[in-house]
């Protein structure tokens, strides 16, 4: 996880520099990490020590999303145990992903972050290749048993994932980033160069 702080705090740092230049550009250019997935092996089982603690470091400065990889892996039942298990295990060691449920500022917010926090973590699995299915071209993996389709929300839950990081939640990311976490480091730097 070092590196992966060392890189978060260094585009922290970038935007600390600009932003208190006496003369200051009307636009800061934003390089900062406003969400960091993190990608779970699809163990069946419960989360190991080394993910506990990578999401227990990131989620103090960053909005972590975790995403079970390669969930085709699973049954569908081993699934909705796993994500159970995840669940617990985030909440039995205090670890906040995003949304957060702390930043849920009305009940319409509240509401629609419940339903996507029940989905965490997203079950996702990845393709790069274009298959024939009923006369249409989806994006999918071919397996013996047929193709599993990533855009079909009964194969794979990154339509929700995509829809959560572009769509729908994007701003509330990035003000998450500025008022939470950038502003954490921005008091902390300031109080270390005084």
């Amino acid at each position: 996880w070092d590196p992966i702080i060392k890189y978060i705090n260094e585009q922290y740092e970038r935007y600390l520099r600009e932003e208190i230049l006496i003369t200051r550009k009307r636009k800061i250019p934003d390089t900062r990490v406003h969400g960091c997935v993190y990608f779970v092996p699809p163990t069946g089982h419960w989360l190991r020590p080394l993910d506990l603690e990578f999401m227990r470091r990131l989620s103090k400065i960053v909005n972590v999303v975790p995403v079970i990889a390669k969930a085709d892996t699973l049954t569908l039942e081993e699934r909705a145990e796993f994500k159970q298990r995840i669940q617990e295990d985030l909440k039995t060691h205090a670890i906040s992903v995003y949304p957060q449920e702390d930043f849920d500022q009305d009940p319409e917010d509240r509401a629609l972050n419940n339903r996507i926090r029940e989905k965490i973590p997203f079950a996702v699995v990845g393709a790069d290749q274009e298959h024939q299915v009923n006369g249409k071209r989806v994006l999918g993996r071919k397996t013996k048993w047929g193709i599993i389709e990533v855009e079909n929300p009964a194969h794979c839950e990154f339509p929700l994932l995509r829809d959560l990081l572009i769509r729908s939640h994007l701003q509330d990311l990035k003000d998450i980033t500025h008022n939470v976490h950038y502003e954490s480091y921005r008091v902390r730097r300031l109080n270390e160069s005084n």
